[in-house]
């Protein structure tokens, strides 16, 4: 008896993959805007200098856009794990540059520029 049927391949398993926020979860992704990886959270924590202030001037469904407290423009990042639901207008907020970590208070969020 012969089967037709085959293993599913690297591509196939990749592109059906999805992160559980997609579907009302917590987020399972590590991927940008997603959720913040233990060690991307201590890289940010280990370089201070590279925080940049800001201020929430807007919020959407899974986006929060800031002014820079240097008045150099807005910018807006995407954030699946809840970082638009746990910041108010006009809050303070810090950007990390370089691992893209959004602080609010004590918490942190991982972040993908949109726009």
């Amino acid at each position: 008896m012969s089967h037709s049927a085959r293993a599913a391949g690297p591509v196939d398993v990749q592109s059906a993959a999805q992160c559980m926020c997609r579907l009302g979860g917590r987020c399972t992704s590590y991927d940008p805007g997603h959720a913040l990886h233990l060690v991307q959270s201590r890289l940010a924590a280990c370089t201070p200098t590279q925080w940049r202030d800001a201020f929430v001037v807007e919020t959407g469904d899974d986006t929060v856009t800031i002014r820079w407290a240097t008045g150099s423009g807005t910018a807006t990042f995407a954030n699946a794990a809840g970082a638009s639901h746990a910041v108010r207008l006009g809050e303070p907020v810090a950007v990390h540059d370089r691992y893209r970590v959004l602080a609010i208070g004590a918490a942190r969020f991982n972040l993908r520029e949109v726009g």
